[in-house]
C-alpha cells in the first residue's frame, strides 16, 4: 500500500486545536489543584499544632509547668538547660524530633500564651508573626473540620 505524503503527519491546525484544548483543560484544573495544595498545609498545620500541644501537655504532666518561651519547643526533644530545668524528664525526649511547618518555618511556643495557658503557632504562608494568617492552637478548631 502506497501513502501519500499529505497522510503521513498532523497539520498544524490540528496540533494548534490539540495545544488550545489542553490549555484550556489546565486553566481549569489547575486552580483547582493549586487550592487544594494550599487547604492540605493548613490541615498539616493543624494537626502538627495538634501533636504540639499534646506533647506540651505531657510535660506540665511531668513537670508541673510547660517549658518557657526561652526554652521553648526544643524542650519537647531535649532537656532544657534555661532555667527552669525539668525534673522529671523521659529518656528520649516527649517527641523525637520538631516538625517544620508546611511552609519550612520552625513552629512557635509562647509560653505563658497570650491566647491561652501557652501558645503554639505557625506564622503561616507570610513567614511572619502576629499576621491574619497565623494559625495557632486557639484557631485550629475552624480549620480542622
Amino acid at each position: 500500500m502506497k501513502y501519500n505524503k499529505k497522510q503521513l503527519g498532523f497539520t498544524i491546525l490540528e496540533i494548534m486545536v490539540v495545544l488550545v484544548i489542553i490549555g484550556i483543560l489546565a486553566g481549569m484544573i489547575a486552580p483547582q489543584l493549586i487550592g487544594q495544595s494550599d487547604e492540605a498545609k493548613i490541615k498539616k498545620a493543624a494537626v502538627d499544632i495538634t501533636t504540639l500541644e499534646n506533647a506540651l501537655d505531657m510535660y506540665k504532666l511531668k513537670n508541673h509547668k510547660y517549658p518557657s518561651t526561652e526554652q521553648g519547643l526544643d524542650a519537647l526533644v531535649a532537656i532544657p538547660d534555661i532555667e527552669p530545668i525539668p525534673k522529671n524528664y523521659p529518656e528520649g525526649g516527649f517527641i523525637k524530633r520538631l516538625p517544620q511547618d508546611p511552609w519550612d518555618n520552625e513552629y512557635q511556643l509562647v509560653s505563658p500564651g497570650e491566647q491561652g495557658k501557652v501558645d503554639i503557632f505557625s506564622m503561616g504562608p507570610d513567614g511572619e508573626a502576629d499576621t491574619e494568617d497565623d494559625i495557632g492552637n486557639w484557631n485550629i478548631d475552624e480549620y480542622l473540620q
